[in-house]
């Protein structure tokens, strides 16, 4: 993993357990559906994504949510997105 990845990984899950603080960040398997992981609802995963936003700057619409399944796929969404 680059050292940008690995950063966007860690903003990731800073915003993660913003509002999941029970969540260990050792404990999340990359690969595996955050919201079955986490137990997040649907609030809770918006205000996921909304944070992202807020954090990074990367403009999530609605239409790309389906997409954000995993955090792997939450970090090459984001990654695809920042500017250089």
């Amino acid at each position: 993993m680059s050292a940008d990845r690995e950063q966007l990984k860690t903003t990731a899950l800073q915003v993660l357990r913003g509002i999941a603080p029970e969540v260990e960040p050792g404990g999340i398997e990359p690969a595996t559906p955050l919201r079955y992981q986490v137990d997040l609802d649907s609030m809770d995963w918006l205000n996921f994504l909304i944070g992202l936003h807020q954090r990074l700057g990367v403009n999530i619409p609605e239409s790309d949510y389906a997409q954000l399944v995993t955090l792997d796929n939450v970090l090459d969404y984001l990654q695809a997105r920042l500017p250089a």
